[in-house]
């Protein structure tokens, strides 16, 4: 009895450190969100007013924070199909197909995702410079000499894809190594079998490749989802600030703006609310959607 209540002391006192970090970082700050959310405060004075639920009234009526949620949700499906899809094309060429230097490449792709954002966006504002770009030095080349630049940064219309291409640079090649390092896994006499049974490659890889490497698409695709919100905020204050004429504002640039340049800061409060709630409600989506039946080998 007395070993059990000592192995039952020693478990909480290794797991008291994290618990107790935990609530001072992440529960008692989400407490704060939701309760500052209910009342109209400049955060600078001592002065608050309790709205109740007025801050969310007025979001909800807020065209430029539509606006926003549209870009969010743009970025979310348009990043995370094309990174995901190029991940496990590139990951399924480089492990099944004799090329040389592989590793080479391997480190290559990694490149991006060792580098700060802040760096990648200074060389994607670069590229899409209007007048000495490269794009549009390479553009010129086919569109001959004397045309209009096109802005990548300063058209409404294409910007948000701009800033789409330079998340999915980022990306790639974290999310090819990890797809590498499953598909390793999986026993070369599978594949074997399919060539006597005349399966293609492609066959191979939707029919083998893709189901025994499911779960680890899975939470990566969750994980990637949901940081991609945060991922989309820093590459707009870095490259466009949310412009042109708000273009590009995510969910995260415009409750920055809200709370700490309008001084609104319940309403900034009230807009991660429901930052919050949207990614929880995204993420059981996802794991509800992609959900299936756990295949072994």
């Amino acid at each position: 009895m007395d070993r059990q209540k000592g192995r039952k002391a020693f478990i909480a006192l290794c797991v008291s450190p994290a618990v107790i970090l935990f609530t001072i970082f992440m529960v008692i700050p989400t407490f704060n969100v939701f309760k500052m959310s209910l009342y109209k405060w400049g955060g600078y004075s001592a002065n608050k007013t309790f709205v109740g639920l007025k801050n969310f009234e007025t979001l909800f009526k807020d065209m430029k924070f539509m606006q926003a949620f549209q870009n969010t949700i743009l970025l979310i499906v348009l990043v995370s199909i094309i990174t995901f899809a190029l991940a496990l094309i590139f990951a399924g060429i480089l492990s099944r197909e004799k090329i040389k230097g592989q590793n080479f490449f391997r480190v290559v792709f990694y490149i991006p995702n060792i580098l700060s954002v802040v760096i990648i966006s200074a060389i994607f504002s670069a590229i899409y410079d209007a007048n000495n770009g490269m794009l549009n030095s390479l553009l010129s080349l086919f569109r001959g000499a004397g045309k209009e630049p096109i802005y990548w940064l300063g058209d409404q219309k294409i910007v948000i894809f701009s800033l789409a291409a330079a998340m999915i640079w980022q990306a790639i090649g974290y999310y090819m190594v990890m797809y590498m390092a499953s598909m390793a896994s999986i026993p070369e006499s599978l594949y074997e079998c399919a060539n006597l049974e005349g399966a293609s490659r492609i066959k191979q890889f939707f029919s083998i490749t893709i189901p025994l490497i499911w779960t680890n698409i899975r939470t990566t695709l969750t994980f990637f989802i949901i940081s991609s919100i945060n991922l989309s905020f820093l590459f707009v204050k870095a490259m466009t600030s949310g412009g042109p004429d708000g273009s590009t504002e995510v969910f995260l640039s415009y409750m920055y703006k809200q709370a700490y340049t309008n001084s609104s800061y319940g309403y900034g409060m009230a807009i991660g609310v429901v930052v919050f709630l949207f990614s929880f409600a995204l993420s059981a989506i996802v794991n509800a959607v992609t959900k299936r039946e756990l295949l072994e080998f």
